[in-house]
This record gives structure tokens, sequence and C-alpha cells, in this order.
């Protein structure tokens, strides 16, 4: 069972996660299923380091699970609940009109 404190650090992580552009779009691509670093980078228009980089750091936050295949390695969304609840999550938000600008979205004089 996790603790409240195990619980807080899980949902952080995905919270950082979805914080970058960059690796929310990676997990939206792995949402799809499995992909390689090179076919995303051509999909999202991003370098292939770039997006190697982000990939290590949503594995190191155990989003994401690495598998070696041949000289390629494989990515893919570490869980089906994590798939699951970002299916949902994206949902919900896009079922609610938001009201007010998002305060990162401000554009700040």
């Amino acid at each position: 069972m996790l603790t409240g404190e195990t619980q807080d650090a899980a949902l952080a992580r995905v919270g950082r996660a979805l914080a970058d552009p960059t690796r929310c779009r990676l997990l939206v691509a792995l949402l799809d299923g499995p992909g390689y670093p090179a076919q995303l980078a051509g999909a999202l228009g991003l370098s292939r380091s770039n997006v190697s980089n982000h990939l290590a750091c949503l594995r190191g936050c155990g989003l994401v699970v690495a598998s070696l295949e041949g000289r390629q390695t494989r990515y893919e969304i570490a869980d089906p609940h994590l798939a699951t609840a970002l299916r949902e999550m994206a949902r919900v938000v896009l079922a609610v009109s938001p009201s007010e600008e998002c305060l990162d979205e401000v554009v700040r004089p």
C-alpha cells in the first residue's frame, strides 16, 4: 500500500513530466503505443538527442520503460494504469471550459 508521502512523490513526478511541453508531447505520443527515439523525433519535429534526453528523464521518473530491440531502444508507457490516467486527465481537462487564464499563460509586462 502506498503511503501519503509515496503518493505525493508519485504525483509530483507525473506533474513535473507534464509541466514540460516536450515530455508531455512524448507521453501523449506514447499513448498510441511504443515508439523509438528517431521515429518520435520525426513525428514531433524534434532532434533525436532532445527526444533521447527527455525519454531518459521520463524513464528516470518511472513513467516510461525502455527495452532493447537489436540496436534500437523501444520506449513505452510504464504501466497501463498510467496510460489510462493520462487519457482520463486529458478528457477531464478538455471537458472543462476554463473561466480564467492559467497563471503560467498570463503575459506579464
